[in-house]
């Protein structure tokens, strides 16, 4: 149990350590995007950012899955690489546990996978959040 723990720890440091860049990534953008944002026409500039920020929190997603997923079938806990990622997908978003159930050895990893989902998410929407925030104040004039 304290082994799974530590190493479900050691996933989520380094899912946070691939991650966090990203979102330091799309700061950037839109701090670099001011000038473009505050000419017009509005409506489609707005559109073109929200749908940048959209994708960029899904390979945020993505990444943080590719972990859990490496991670798992570097631990031999699923023998192809394509079950780890569809596991891995499933925890995270917590789908729920359809035909592919870690062993029982190992379950407290599937729990950790699916907190770390959790948190992943949360902090996407308030990205999302946050960038709507910006581009709406670059709309309206606003620092």
């Amino acid at each position: 149990m304290l082994a799974q723990l530590l190493i479900g720890s050691l996933i989520i440091i380094v899912t946070v350590i691939v991650v966090a860049p990203t979102w330091w990534g799309l700061e950037l953008t839109l701090t670099r995007s001011r000038s473009w944002l505050r000419r017009p026409p509005y409506g489609p500039r707005m559109t073109v950012m929200l749908c940048v920020s959209m994708l960029w929190s899904l390979l945020t997603l993505i990444l943080a899955v590719w972990v859990w997923a490496l991670a798992l079938w570097f631990l031999g806990i699923f023998i192809t690489f394509e079950t780890s990622v569809y596991f891995s997908l499933v925890a995270f978003t917590t789908l729920g546990f359809g035909g592919i159930l870690i062993p029982p050895d190992w379950r407290l990893l599937g729990g950790m996978a699916a907190a770390n989902g959790l948190l992943i998410f949360g902090l996407l929407a308030a990205m999302l959040v946050e960038a709507f925030k910006q581009v709406r104040a670059h709309r309206l004039g606003e620092d």
